[in-house]
């Protein structure tokens, strides 16, 4: 059985393949907030969040005629939104290596996840510093909801590098967070 989409804004999503301007701002401010939330936890500065945001409406606007709709408009517009977030990463040249070729010292004192008592804007802080190719993972894995075969897909490393980041980052996630008392 095939999964059907219904996508509560369709009306606007055929208004904006017309050129309608007011839809497309209507659309704008119905997914700008999450989008740029989505952007910011990639790149992780705020004025390339906001740069990412707008080429992804710029870029989801122009090409509106290629959506089939098969999924939402929102799925649809968060894929080009993390396309062009990883993009601005690789403009910094970031590269995501692989991971067994590097040497990791186990941590000294793991302590287990359900024992920390998280305060959102520490953990959002210790997300924001830890090194991209970790953050992206983690971020796409964890508040995404892809999985390491997507994540290896957008990233173009394998589905072992991406495990072995994603492991790595919640190590040193959970190092960041226990230096800060966490």
């Amino acid at each position: 059985m095939e999964t059907v989409y219904i996508d509560k804004h369709v009306t606007l999503v055929q208004e904006c393949r017309q050129g309608n301007r007011k839809a497309q701002f209507e659309i704008y401010k119905l997914y700008a907030k999450a989008m740029y939330n989505v952007a910011l936890r990639i790149v992780n500065f705020d004025d390339e969040a906001e740069d990412v945001l707008q080429e992804a409406f710029l870029d989801a606007f122009t090409r509106i005629e290629s959506f089939r709709g098969e999924t939402t408009f929102g799925l649809w517009l968060k894929q080009i939104v993390i396309n062009k977030s990883i993009n601005y990463l690789r403009k910094r040249k970031v590269e995501f290596v692989s991971m067994e070729a590097v040497d990791v010292a186990e941590p000294l004192d793991a302590m287990e996840e359900e024992d920390l008592e998280w305060r959102v804007e520490e953990v959002r802080t210790a997300i924001a510093a830890l090194p991209d190719r970790y953050r992206v993972v983690l971020t796409l894995y964890l508040f995404e909801g892809y999985d390491h075969e997507e994540i290896a897909h957008i990233l173009k490393i394998s589905e072992s590098t991406s495990r072995t980041q994603y492991m790595r980052a919640k190590l040193k996630l959970n190092g960041l967070l226990v230096k800060r008392g966490v």
